[in-house]
């Protein structure tokens, strides 16, 4: 079939470096498909808007600041209703899907899609697709309206159902074709979209008249180009109370120490324990000046550090994820081993509130968020755009090629005044030395690990005989 990524994405070059990277549209590969006026310009809820759609060659520009001499950069369509769409009211046969783990705002995504093509475009036939990907042809489908959807915005997960990989792409698309399914809204992280980026193309190779649309998904807040993932807010929120919990706890009681671990696959920065600047050596100085502290950790850190005995190193997820060990788990025990050795008493307290948090209601501003992803998506798989997500860019709506949110992760990036912010205003250490700092900011690269055992030589500020805990 070739690389999906390389049909997923149209460049329109113009002046001053102006970049379009466009969206696949269904006339591509249908050129004489019929487009008729949008049902909106008909709609009461509409009647006071002074512009029904936006201009067909608006688009958003990726890099906000630039220089006066500086090329315009790298753009996006824009997102929202067109003149004129490429499906009658009637014709449409959607469904909605989804994918991978849970995070809250879900069920506000499935409503507000439901609710927008029935509501906006008076689409009357809508699916929801039962247990992920596999539901395509392995369970039943749910007929969705809005008195169905309702009220499920005020729950946690997915009414729908979810799993993760594991899918069969010709399987899937037989079942769309048998189905007469002709819009498809996908929900989930980058496998999903990796996914259904090959759905789209192997649509695209059967000549289907069917639309993809892909609303990005993750609690961490790790998904590219665009501004924010929705549920992270929600998620940001919840972990807050899981902190001041650990703080509380630590607070009352005599060198108390508040272990939480949260979400962050592979966003965490460098650490290390023993030695000079450890982070043994931190607790330590933490505790003699305020007697308690709190320590966050992000459920990917710490992996190279874990033993290489345990069964699950190098494993993954149906998914293609890196199956993680519980690292708070093992840094609390690390850290009540080392200070027994030291005979300093110390009372920690492990906190884990990571599947509490995936699994809580969406508060009001991602519901807010959740609703113009899902009319976004609407929009454009009306307009006859197609494998493409959606995702604010500098705080305007875009439609998005597959392979630009599935190429890579954001991480957190230690050479920025971000981390800088973070450092300072918590007074915590970066763990780093100098050619640490030196390699990253020459790399412009984010740190995404610890240090192995190659660099450990290197490291000045650590002890002799210490092997970097491997």
């Amino acid at each position: 079939m070739g690389n999906p990524c390389d049909t997923q994405m149209k460049l329109v070059a113009g002046a001053a470096g102006y970049v379009l990277e466009d969206v696949p549209h269904l006339t591509d590969y249908l050129p004489d498909l019929p487009s008729y006026p949008n049902p909106l310009q008909d709609n009461p809820a509409y009647s006071v808007v002074k512009q029904y759609f936006v201009n067909e060659d608006d688009t958003v520009t990726q890099k906000i600041v630039v220089h006066k001499d500086s090329p315009r950069g790298v753009h996006f369509r824009r997102a929202g209703p067109r003149q004129r769409v490429y499906f009658e009211s009637d014709e449409v046969h959607a469904c909605i899907v989804t994918c991978g783990g849970l995070c809250p705002g879900l069920n506000t995504v499935i409503r507000e899609i439901v609710c927008g093509l029935y509501h906006m475009y008076g689409v009357r036939k809508i699916l929801g697709i039962d247990g992920g990907y596999r539901g395509f042809y392995a369970k039943n489908t749910v007929t969705l309206t809005p008195k169905f959807v309702n009220d499920i915005h005020k729950r946690g997960g997915t009414i729908l159902g979810t799993s993760r990989g594991g899918h069969d792409t010709s399987k899937i698309v037989d079942s769309i074709q048998d189905r007469g399914i002709n819009q498809v809204y996908i929900i989930g992280g980058d496998g999903t979209q990796r996914g259904a980026a090959v759905i789209f193309e192997e649509i695209r190779r059967r000549s289907l008249k069917v639309a993809v649309a892909g609303i990005p998904k993750t609690i961490d807040n790790d998904i590219p180009v665009i501004d924010k993932s929705f549920g992270f807010d929600t998620a940001v929120e919840e972990a807050q109370r899981a902190i001041n919990a650990a703080h509380v706890e630590a607070g009352s009681i005599e060198n108390g120490i508040g272990l939480v671990k949260l979400m962050g696959r592979y966003s965490e920065s460098p650490f290390y324990l023993e030695g000079r600047g450890g982070l043994y050596e931190f607790i330590e100085k933490r505790l003699k000046e305020n007697g308690h502290m709190v320590i966050v950790i992000a459920e990917g850190a710490g992996q190279d550090l874990l033993s290489e005995s345990l069964q699950s190193m190098g494993q993954q997820d149906a998914s293609g994820n890196k199956l993680l060990q519980d690292v708070g788990l093992w840094i609390s025990h690390r850290i009540k081993e080392h200070f027994s050795k030291k005979k300093m008493p110390i009372n920690l307290k492990y906190i884990d509130p990571t599947y509490m948090i995936r699994a809580i209601p969406s508060i009001a501003s991602d519901n807010v968020y959740c609703t113009l992803l899902a009319h976004s998506a609407v929009h454009g798989a009306m307009a006859g755009y197609t494998g493409f997500t959606v995702g604010p860019v500098n705080g305007r709506h875009a439609y998005i090629p597959f392979n630009r949110i599935i190429e890579k992760q954001n991480k957190v990036v230690i050479t920025d005044r971000m981390w800088a912010r973070l450092l300072s205003s918590t007074n915590q250490p970066s763990f780093l030395n100098p050619r640490d700092i030196s390699e990253a900011k020459k790399e412009d690269q984010p740190a995404t690990g610890l240090l192995d055992g190659e660099n450990c030589k290197d490291r000045k500020s650590m002890t002799e005989d210490d092997p970097c805990i491997s």
